[in-house]
Parts: C-alpha cells; sequence; structure tokens
C-alpha cells in the first residue's frame, strides 16, 4: 500500500493560514480538483455535522493542526458544523474514545486518521451503517467480510485518503541537497550532512525518509554518508520535544547543517537545536515557517514538506456534498493532485537560490508527468 505541491500553490490551505491570522505570503498545497467516479453511499445532507477525532492535542504545529484547519475550511466554505475531540497520546483512550464519539448522535460524518486508528475505524465504522466515515494516513480493512476485528460490510461507508509524503519529501530533499551542494546556505560551514528524525521507525515515517534520500542523490550528495537517521521511539514518540531536541543536537554536532523532524511535535525540539547550533531545519505537514512562533526558530526553517491533511478534509467534504466522493476505498494523492511538497514561503526564498528553486520547479513538472518515480517504503 503507499502513503501518498506542486511549489506554488494557493486555495484552500491559504485560505486556512487566514483562518489563524498568518499574514506573510506563502504557496501551499490545495485540494486536488480531479474526482473519482461516484460510487454508492449514505446521501448527503445540506448541511453536515462533521466531527473530527484525534488520537492526540491540538497544538502539534503539524500533523493534527493541519487537519483542524480542514474543519475550519468546511465550516466557514460549506456552513458545516464541526467538532473536534481530542483523545490525548495516552494509547488507552484511543479505541474507546473513537467508539464514544461514533455511537453518539451529533455527527452525520465523523473524521479521524493515522496509523494507529485504522484497526479501531475498520471495526467501528461498520456498526454504524448510516453515518459516514472520512480517514486519513492509515489502513482500513476493506476486504475482509466476517470475523472479529474487521469490517462486516468490508467498511462500504468509508472513504480513506493517502497522502504520497515519499514525493513531496523528493523535492525537500532535492532543495536541501542543491543548497548545501552548492555551499548556498550560510553560517553552517560547507557542511553537507543531513539529519533526519522518525517517531517511530515504521514504513509511514520511512517513506518520507526514502523520498528524501532520493531527492539529495538527485542533488549530488551520498545518501548513505550524508544522511543521518534516528528515532523518537518510546512510550511518547509524537509528543517529546526535549528528546527531539536532544537527537538533533547530537545530529549537529555530528557535522550536520540540516536536521528535519518527521515527529509531530517531537520535531519541535529540532528548531530550538537549530538555534543553538547556528544551523538549519526543515519542517513537516504543515508549513512550520507560520506555525511556530519564535521568530529565530523561524529563521532556520528552509521548508516543511506539506501533507495538507486539512485540504484532503475538505476535499472530502466537498466531494461529498457534489456525490463525487468513493466510499469504500482508499485514494492516494500525491504532488499530481497537488495534496503534498514543499513550502515555498519567504523563507525559501530567501534562503535557497533562483536556480535551485527553478529546479525544484521542474522536479514537481518532471513527477506529475512520470519522468520522475519516486521511490517508496510502501506497496
Amino acid at each position: 500500500m503507499r502513503q501518498k505541491i506542486t511549489v506554488w500553490l494557493t486555495t484552500a490551505i491559504a485560505a486556512s493560514m487566514i483562518l489563524t491570522s498568518c499574514s506573510a505570503a506563502t504557496s501551499t498545497v490545495a485540494p486536488a480538483t480531479t474526482a473519482p467516479a461516484a460510487t454508492a453511499a449514505p446521501s448527503a445532507a445540506k448541511k453536515l455535522r462533521v466531527k473530527l477525532v484525534i488520537n492526540g492535542t491540538l497544538g502539534d504545529k503539524s500533523f493534527f493542526d493541519s487537519a483542524s484547519l480542514g474543519m475550519d475550511i468546511i465550516k466557514k466554505e460549506l456552513g458545516y458544523d464541526t467538532k473536534i475531540v481530542e483523545l490525548s497520546y495516552d494509547r488507552n483512550k484511543w479505541e474507546p474514545g473513537l467508539e464514544d464519539a461514533a455511537a453518539s448522535d451529533d455527527y452525520d460524518a465523523l473524521v479521524a486518521g493515522s496509523l494507529d486508528m485504522g484497526d479501531y475505524m475498520s471495526k467501528i465504522a461498520p456498526k454504524y451503517p448510516n453515518k459516514k466515515f472520512w480517514f486519513f494516513e492509515g489502513d482500513i480493512d476493506f476486504a475482509s467480510k466476517l470475523g472479529a476485528g474487521s469490517c462486516t460490510n468490508k467498511c462500504s461507508n468509508v472513504y480513506s485518503m493517502y497522502f504520497k509524503q515519499n514525493e513531496g519529501s523528493y523535492l525537500v530533499g532535492l532543495a536541501t541537497g542543491l543548497s548545501l551542494k552548492a555551499k548556498a546556505l550560510k553560517g553552517i560551514d560547507n557542511k553537507t550532512k543531513v539529519g533526519g528524525i522518525g517517531g517511530m521507525d515504521i514504513p509511514g515515517i520511512n517513506d518520507f525518509f526514502v523520498g528524501f534520500k532520493q531527492g539529495l542523490k538527485d542533488a549530488g550528495l551520498n545518501p548513505d554518508t550524508d544522511i543521518i537517521i534516528q528515532y523518537v521511539g518510546g512510550d511518547n514518540p509524537w509528543n517529546n520535544p526535549a528528546k527531539g531536541k536532544e537527537i538533533a543536537k547530537s545530529m549537529y554536532q555530528q557535522g550536520a547543517g540540516v536536521v528535519w523532524g518527521v515527529a509531530g511535535g517531537s520535531g519541535m525540539g529540532v528548531f530550538e537545536a537549530a538555534v543553538e547550533a547556528n544551523a538549519y531545519s526543515i519542517g513537516v505537514d504543515s508549513d512550520q515557517y507560520f506555525t511556530v512562533s519564535d521568530p529565530k526558530q523561524k529563521t532556520t526553517i528552509i521548508t516543511s514538506m506539506l501533507k495538507n491533511v486539512g485540504a484532503g478534509i475538505a476535499r472530502a467534504a466537498k466531494m461529498d456534498a457534489s456525490g463525487t466522493l468513493k466510499y469504500g476505498t482508499a485514494e492516494y494523492l500525491g504532488v499530481a493532485e497537488d495534496a503534498v511538497g514543499l513550502a515555498n514561503n519567504e523563507n525559501y526564498q530567501k534562503l535557497v537560490s533562483a536556480e535551485v528553486q527553478a529546479k525544484v520547479a521542474q522536479a514537481v513538472k518532471d513527477i506529475k508527468d512520470g519522468k520522475i518515480k519516486v521511490d517508496t517504503t510502501l506497496k
């Protein structure tokens, strides 16, 4: 199974940035415009009540905050009633929390996501065949028939979306590698090593790194010697900024000039370490140049790999309203659908040369045209 920016994008997420009072100019990901064929699904209400259930908390300035922006968009643009349920990072609360949220009568469509929630959604959604479920970035059991822990109705009321993070990561690797190769990033003593911090050593996270390495390689770096990979791990891999900072500091000390955190809230520690090391960082999921509040940390962020969960949720809502959302299957959204990519904001334009920007823009086109095939850890 595969999880799926153009470099210059606007529309839905740009609108969501306005909702969060971000005033500087940036290009981000818009919802894809190509709709799959319609299939049988619960009838679309004129004004849906949509509930987002997250297995964490808001404020990660990354994955879950991006999903929250999608709720802002559908509330503003479609007039839907929205609600967000935060289950915290306690794994013991996730399945019963999702079950409770699904059992209530205060929603028409329930949204959830992440690799950890797929099994729970696969068990719970079939119990409520008259409700709609939109799932992102996790495995839904569409194939099973009967039996404990499987979808008795093949999850025919679930729409699932994946984001091809490997493609967006390729663009980030290419921009970073070309900038390092040209020795264009000031203050890092011509370093060429890059660090990558994952939340956990799992295929979904490694899919970021395999695309990143391919981009670095195509930029002329050696992905085997010029990139250092380490994982936060432990009981709290996604919300441990202190551990993220500790790992990043070690990477900078090992000669990395740039470190990328792919670890949710744990990645916030990377920006702190970058300031102390007088080095650079990369954001993930959201355009973290805007979501990070500390001005010194902001200046270290070369770009961010955008996985526009919020845009995907808004896209699903609009397609559902038009009767074109394809329930009972998974959809894979990448560069071709303008669903992932690289943040082109003022700091990117300042730090990355026009020549490198042009090469990255060409790579976007080449991926869309099928001339560049990005490796993946997912099948």
